[in-house]
């Protein structure tokens, strides 16, 4: 009697909003090609709200340990880190270790737009199977660095955002009649900055009544993502007379975008989603440009518009070379291509990622990262206390702190370093 077939896993490694819609994109190609998929949440800093996981369409989610989410990589076909770079690296490394020449397929990427940390960025997801890349100007950036560094490119894959069409939509015609903000948690960081900007959007709105205004913040009060806000508009506005047809709402960018004219964001992953649906999209250039809002990597878009343009319905259109480099034109839509790529690496039994792991400067980068995580006390109260206790007792600790209230946390590893050490 021949054995059964065993059915390939992968696991998805995930812990804010735009890390799990990131992963939700590719998960149903992957149950397409046979894989059964789960998401795994590692007690690392994450949030992740009932609202937020049902708005991206998973089911649940997997809350573990750090060790326990490595173990269940091994045990994988395909192990998928949305998370940030620092974190994805340390994966990496775990996972090298552990199987230097075999183990899961590894994927890397970066959940939007990379405006910040470019080269820094790459190097933290370098050692992957799979590095997905969002646009041609990013995948020429890495090339020429990895050449530099004596780094192999054959894990390097140019696909764009998977949860992206391969083109975009033809741009909508008509009357501008619902107007969507799209906000982000820490751009402007300046509570003055983005209070100028809330005051210009009701400006706008008063400009033109006969059109809906939608202020879209990135979450609700009480929500977190992977970048903090400091000032919720509900907090910056309170106490406001709003004109009538200008309104906070928080429907998921995707849902809106069917019912929008006109999108305006800072720096936003949402202008390409907006792009992608045909729908009229303009960056603000009010603040100018500058690397602290991210808008820098817009500058060739035709995209930046002051609001007095808007006002005025001066809108741009998108640079069509500037599209090509996002919306890449693939008969097959990112997300497929990254699931066949996976697919054919695990059939193979190849890892073009082991390339990488076998260069001086991965290899030398490794030691360091080891070296400093040894002599670095921990980062958290659990950890602190939890140094030469048994697994049991680390798991409980770890649990503790994954529940308590972030502003809570500066607190309690000062008492865990009394405790610790007097």
């Amino acid at each position: 009697m021949s054995d059964p077939v065993r059915t390939k896993k992968a696991v998805f490694v995930a812990a804010f909003d735009s890390q799990l819609k990131w992963c939700a994109s590719l998960m149903p190609e992957f149950r397409k090609a046979g894989f059964d998929c789960a998401v795994l949440v590692p007690d690392v800093r994450n949030a992740l709200s009932k609202e937020q996981i049902a708005a991206v369409g998973v089911e649940a989610v997997e809350y573990t340990t750090w060790e326990r989410m490595i173990e269940r990589c091994l045990a994988s076909d395909v192990a998928v880190s949305a998370l940030a770079g620092p974190f994805t690296r340390q994966i990496i490394y775990q996972l090298h270790r552990a199987a230097p020449e075999g183990g899961p397929v590894t994927v890397g990427c970066w959940v939007g737009i990379v405006i910040e940390k470019q080269i820094a960025g790459y190097l933290d997801r370098c050692g992957a199977d799979i590095v997905s890349v969002n646009s041609r100007e990013d995948y020429d950036r890495f090339c020429a660095v990895a050449a530099r560094l004596g780094l192999p490119t054959g894990n390097l894959m140019l696909n764009g955002l998977p949860f992206l069409p391969a083109h975009a939509a033809t741009p909508k015609q008509g009357p501008v009649k619902t107007v969507l903000f799209a906000d982000q948690p820490t751009i402007p960081a300046d509570r003055a900055e983005r209070r100028y900007l809330y005051d210009r959007l009701i400006a706008y709105a008063r400009r033109h009544p006969d059109r809906k205004v939608i202020l879209k913040p990135r979450h609700k009060k009480g929500e977190d993502t992977i970048h903090r806000m400091k000032h919720h508009p509900e907090d910056v506005l309170r106490g406001m007379a709003f004109p009538e047809n200008f309104e906070i709402g928080y429907t998921p960018i995707a849902q809106a975008l069917a019912d929008t004219d006109l999108l305006i964001t800072v720096s936003s992953t949402a202008c390409l989603e907006s792009v992608a649906a045909g729908v009229r999209t303009a960056l603000v250039l009010d603040m100018g440009v500058h690397e602290r809002y991210g808008n820098q990597v817009f500058v060739d878009s035709g995209l930046l518009r002051t609001f007095d343009q808007l006002e005025a319905d001066e809108i741009g259109a998108p640079d069509p070379d500037w599209v090509a480099a996002y919306f890449l034109g693939y008969a097959q839509a990112p997300n497929a291509r990254i699931v066949e790529r996976a697919s054919q690496l695990v059939a193979s039994g190849a890892h073009p990622g082991a390339a990488v792991r076998r260069t001086a400067y991965f290899a030398s980068a490794l030691v360091f990262a080891e070296t400093i995580l040894r002599l670095r006390p921990p980062e958290n109260y659990a950890d602190l206390l939890a140094q030469g206790t048994g697994p049991t007792v680390r798991a409980l600790l770890r649990a503790g702190n994954r529940f308590t209230p972030s502003f809570l946390r500066p607190t309690a590893r000062k008492i865990a370093q009394i405790l610790r050490f007097v």
